[in-house]
């Protein structure tokens, strides 16, 4: 037997001091997932259990109990049961909540079933069927044909979701002009609640939902059109417009400047006379002359080629006659 720290004062000193016994019957179990021990505690006057550490992968905060018992007038201590269960820091799943308790609104998705559950307390008998068609007939348009009506209770149970959602002491209803009760768009329920409570057909505000008629919203169909023409109060800033500056007259140039000598040169003809053909004419030395543009000087020989056949054309053929005379 070993030292133990006791954690309950009324177990027994033969069962507080056998946790060599719990421990030999765990590890016969579980030979390398015990820990070191933890406490023990008294279940009556012949029992108690031993706890130890669990040291198995995914059981942290998890202890061993091990269920030690001894007779009255006996020292002799035997093992009863030995469990795996978690401690007071151990990872655990929640707890168990039925099917029925975890379905909440807006969980039923197209195909599913819900039957309301057995004796419903929303739910009460409706209508039963006489066997006078005259009458079962005028029982079904007045819609008293259905085998299961709401309850008093059930009519309380919506008119309070309804009340809590769309009713008067909203956000939306204590910042409306007009409550819907006065509204064109608000439309009776029928039966018993129809005294406060209707449906909005207005697709800018609550269309479709059950409201009180103390609910209300912008919406309304009093709500009168803004006050004005709508026209600005100041006159509108163009902070795109174009800005236009005065532009600055051009100086004159000089007459003997070398761009206006160079312009003149390129669209003035050469009027120099021209070479005997098929000699070529001499290029001037005046350095504002080379400046021309090497289009002005085709168009100016072929100006004076041109002038020379003319004159050539224009004047008597000097050869001598080579007849004599007689």
């Amino acid at each position: 037997m070993s030292a133990v720290s006791v954690s309950d004062t009324e177990v027994r000193s033969i069962l507080a001091g056998a946790v060599d016994l719990a421990r030999s019957a765990l590890l016969e179990l579980e030979p390398s997932g015990v820990g070191a021990h933890v406490g023990v505690r008294a279940e009556d006057e012949c029992a108690a259990t031993h706890c130890f550490e669990a040291t198995l992968p995914g059981y942290h905060g998890w202890q061993w109990a091990v269920v030690v018992a001894a007779a009255p007038d006996t020292d002799r201590v035997t093992v009863s049961e030995s469990a795996l269960l978690p401690g007071p820091d151990a990872l655990i799943a929640p707890e168990f909540v039925p099917w029925d308790q975890r379905v909440r609104p807006g969980d039923l998705a197209p195909g599913d079933l819900l039957a309301p559950p057995a004796d419903d307390p929303r739910l009460v008998p409706g209508y039963t069927a006489t066997g006078d068609p005259e009458i079962d007939e005028v029982a079904y348009q007045v819609g008293l044909g259905r085998k299961q009506v709401l309850s008093l209770e059930g009519r309380v149970d919506a008119a309070q979701r309804w009340y809590e959602e769309y009713g008067p002491d909203s956000d939306m209803a204590k910042a409306a002009p007009a409550s819907c009760e006065s509204c064109g768009f608000y439309l009776p329920l029928a039966g018993a609640l129809r005294a406060a409570f209707g449906v909005c057909a207005n697709a800018m505000g609550a269309d479709g939902h059950v409201v009180h008629m103390g609910y209300g919203c912008g919406a309304h169909s009093d709500t009168p059109l803004p006050a004005g023409a709508g026209s600005p109060l100041y006159e509108a800033y163009d902070d795109a417009a174009v800005e236009v500056f005065p532009a600055e007259s051009p100086k004159p140039a000089e007459a003997g400047s070398a761009p206006v000598a160079e312009a003149r040169a390129a669209v003035e003809p050469d009027t120099r006379p021209a070479d005997p053909v098929g000699h070529a004419p001499e290029q001037p030395d005046n350095s504002t002359d080379t400046a021309v543009s090497e289009t002005g000087t085709a168009s100016a020989s072929t100006a004076a080629a041109a002038a020379e056949s003319e004159e050539a054309a224009t004047q008597p053929s000097t050869v001598p006659n080579t007849e004599s005379s007689e």
